[in-house]
């Protein structure tokens, strides 16, 4: 018999995995394309490399063949080079920056780095839990053993004010308020996707950190070993997708509330704001544009009378400089068109919902025909008429009874394996059909859940319908810090909170609401998307009086202050997009060797050279019955800890102090702590009414002086995916502080509409120049930039 040069290879190929498997080993294994197959007390388990410092764990009982689909996970392993040896009872897989060691008696896994430090060990006591339910289901679970002095975070958004998870327990499922991924990210600068999507119990305690997850086919996690943290979510987004740009108008500001109830009304919003001269960038229409009633829910079409004519109404929006984005949600009423086509099909649930309603029913996300059918709807009524980006609501989704959802079939199977990643199937339908139907417009999806992978959804989650307490305030903070480490990039809330009506009755006539509101503000500024919103009262700026008056005078302050840091602001988001990086950063980020931050819950990195302190509790702490308040000339003083390893200056007076100290801060009621980090080059831009209304050809250049820093300024077209194709600009500039000189770098690449020719207005910063939202006209040099390198002694 003849046999072919490929017959030969798949013989010899064949010849190699047996003799691996039964020669020199003392427990027989696998070696497979990727890592390797073992049995181990009757558990199948298996390692799969899929980088130099990541690997994947599967874990199942003999004899069992689990059917895994991964809803996050895209990518597949990268046939990474990896070594196999056995050693003192143990199977040794190393590659150039990973051991993971494998005991063939027990099953349990230890991670080592190149340098045989020990990162992280699976519990003793066997290789998981894997309990059986039903035929080919199970309950997994695995045990891990945390080194001692580690914190933990991610996990999610979680509102308990809980910023590290150490000696916590948290369960996993999508509620409103509640944004479940369970993924975990250590200061020592590892992380654990557990990809399960299940309800799922994370708890740390003194006998150990674990996953338990209610039903599975199998254990899956994946071990990652980054270095620090930007390394571990850099890792993760390799896994699970990478985030794109959104337009620059989403970083504008936004007005928005439950609901404006007719086009004269939402136009007239958008057309005082102009004649204000206050910048607004975005305006937010909410549910019952479709008219009411449970019947005609979320139809999807403009069935409400109030609202005629809405491709007229868009034209005009678009008139006045404004983007609007819309309300759609999952769910609906049995008289639409869009139910009945998904009923007809099969493709919806029977669980209740909210609004409780026989006619009301949630659509399946996992069946891609479905996705296909709600899009088509969004398209027709929506797209087609102007609106440029979507706010998916609830979609955890609503469930009135978890016990009854569990049992809804859904395209992948039980709702009880798959209900965490709801939000993740169906933005991705939008996302990947909105690109079909218009590839030349970018996709910008404000939602109020997200699972592991959502960030390649184009996605913007905010924190759910929260109240307008302070308490509730301030733990907004540690509960968006914590989902930006579980790898989602955009986050904010609703300023002033949703609910304030059983706190502030009276609403914008109640001083102590302007108060809360303006203080909220002051910190969503300072957050990925800037959007106010709430229902029981208005919250627009001049619902809180008129020029000149406090609280008007304080939002408005910091709405420009907004605008002011844009270039930064969209600089750093193309550092989301095009290196892994994060834009609101809890502290350990940026200071994992400072165990002094690992706690801080209120307190964080924006973009990296902005340290931000909100003010979150009320500037009078004690409040005499009946008492109204009307003094705000008070200045409340705040403390503020400085992390190690950076020295700082304070971004109102200039003032300078050494890290690894608490420092007390004046914050009037128009001023929060803004201190920014030593060797830190910052841009900010014009005074403007909306993010593309000057061209940005004029620029001032802060540099704070302390330490060598770079920036790079980052520039496109701001509404397509050209950037894609490399049809961009970069400008590097690099400080030296020893030289007290600035290197702005040649400019790399161009787009149309670039300016050619700059000036940009460079300032050292001290106490006496480029302090707070003015532009500085101290110790600043004017320089001419037509892109070639050029050097600025300060």
């Amino acid at each position: 018999m003849k046999v072919s040069a490929n017959m030969q290879i798949k013989y010899i190929g064949i010849l190699c995995l047996l003799l691996l498997t039964v020669k020199g080993w003392s427990q027989s294994f696998s070696r497979t394309p990727n890592g390797i197959k073992i049995r181990i007390n009757s558990t199948e388990i298996e390692l799969q490399v899929y980088a130099a410092a990541m690997v994947r764990v599967l874990k199942y009982p003999e004899g069992s063949h689990p059917a895994k689909k991964s809803f996050s996970v895209t990518a597949t392993p990268a046939g990474t080079p990896f070594s196999l040896k056995e050693e003192d009872g143990a199977l040794m897989l190393t590659t150039k920056e990973l051991t993971v060691r494998l005991n063939l008696k027990t099953g349990i896994i230890h991670y080592f780095d190149a340098a045989g430090r020990l990162l992280l060990s699976e519990q003793d006591g066997g290789t998981g839990r894997v309990k059986e339910q039903e035929h080919d289901t199970y309950q997994v679970g695995q045990d891990f053993q945390v080194p001692a002095g580690e914190a933990l975070y991610g996990l999610g958004q979680h509102q308990e004010g809980i910023m590290n998870y150490r000696n916590h327990s948290v369960t996993i499922r999508q509620r409103n308020m509640e944004i479940a991924v369970p993924f975990i990210l250590s200061s020592a600068g590892y992380g654990i996707f557990w990809d399960n999507y299940s309800e799922t119990t994370f708890s740390d305690r003194k006998n150990g950190t674990s996953f338990e997850s209610v039903a599975g086919t199998c254990i899956d996690y994946y071990f990652m070993n980054g270095h620090h943290a930007d390394g571990v979510i850099s890792d993760l987004r390799a896994l699970t997708g990478q985030a794109p740009m959104f337009p620059k108008w989403v970083f504008g500001f936004w007005q928005s509330r439950e609901r404006y109830r007719s086009r004269r009304e939402l136009l007239d919003v958008v057309k005082k704001y102009r004649e204000l001269k206050v910048p607004l960038d975005g305006i937010v229409q909410d549910w019952q544009y479709w008219g009411e009633g449970d019947e005609v829910w979320n139809s999807t079409e403009f069935g409400n009378p109030l609202f005629p004519e809405p491709a007229g109404m868009m034209d005009s929006v678009h008139r006045m400089n404004t983007h609007m984005i819309i309300s759609v949600w999952p769910n609906f009423g049995k008289n639409t068109n869009i139910y009945r086509e998904l009923d007809a099909k099969g493709f919806l649930y029977g669980f209740k919902t909210w609004p409780e309603s026989p006619s009301v029913k949630v659509y399946d996300a996992f069946n891609p025909a479905a996705r296909d059918i709600y899009w088509k709807h969004m398209n027709k009524n929506l797209f087609s008429a102007g609106i440029d980006g979507w706010w998916l609501d609830a979609t955890e989704p609503e469930q009135q009874n978890a016990a009854q959802s569990d049992s809804a079939r859904t395209f992948e199977g039980s709702f009880k394996f798959v209900r965490n990643a709801y939000p993740l199937v169906t933005t991705g339908g939008v996302y990947q059909n909105q690109r079909k139907t218009n590839p030349g417009k970018r996709v910008f999806i404000l939602t109020r859940s997200a699972f592991a992978g959502q960030q390649r959804n184009a996605t913007m989650t905010w924190s759910g319908d929260i109240q307008g307490t302070w308490d509730v305030f301030r733990k907004q903070i540690s509960g968006g810090l914590n989902l930006s480490l579980s790898g989602i990039p955009y986050w904010n809330t609703d300023i002033g909170g949703f609910f304030t009506s059983e706190k502030y009755p009276k609403g914008v006539n109640d001083p102590a609401f302007h108060e809360i509101y303006t203080r909220w503000l002051e910190f969503a500024a300072f957050t990925p998307m800037f959007r106010s919103h709430g229902t029981s009262t208005p919250r627009e700026i001049y619902q809180f009086g008129k020029k000149g008056d406090w609280a008007f005078n304080a939002q408005e302050k910091f709405i420009n202050l907004r605008y002011r840091f844009l270039p930064y602001i969209y600089s750093a988001a193309w550092q989301v997009t095009n290196h892994s990086s994060t834009m609101m950063r809890a502290l350990v980020m940026d200071f994992a060797a400072d165990s002094n931050v690992y706690s801080i819950n209120n307190q964080y990195m924006f973009g990296k050279s902005v340290l931000v302190s909100p003010v979150t509790d009320s500037m009078y702490t004690e409040r005499v019955k009946g008492e109204t308040l009307t003094d705000f000339s008070k200045i409340k003083s705040i403390k503020v800890y400085l992390p190690k390893g950076a020295g700082w200056t304070d971004f109102w007076s200039g003032k300078t102090f050494a890290g690894g100290n608490v420092v007390n801060c004046e914050a009037p009621i128009d001023q929060i702590p803004l201190f920014i980090r030593s060797g830190s080059v910052l841009p900010l831009g014009p005074f403007q009414q909306y993010t593309s209304a000057k061209t940005p050809d004029t620029l001032e250049i802060r540099v704070y002086p302390g330490a060598d820093g770079r920036f790079l300024l980052y520039e496109d077209e701001t509404d397509n995916y050209n950037y894609e194709k490399g049809i961009y600009s970069t400008i590097e500039m690099v400080w030296n502080d020893g030289k007290r000189a600035l290197t702005i770098q040649d400019r790399k690449g161009s787009f149309p509409g670039m300016p050619v020719k700059r000036l940009f207005n460079v300032v050292l910063v001290n106490s006496t120049a480029g302090t707070g939202i003015e532009p500085s006209s101290k110790n600043n040099k004017k320089v001419n930039y037509s892109g070639k390198k050029l050097e600025v002694v300060l």
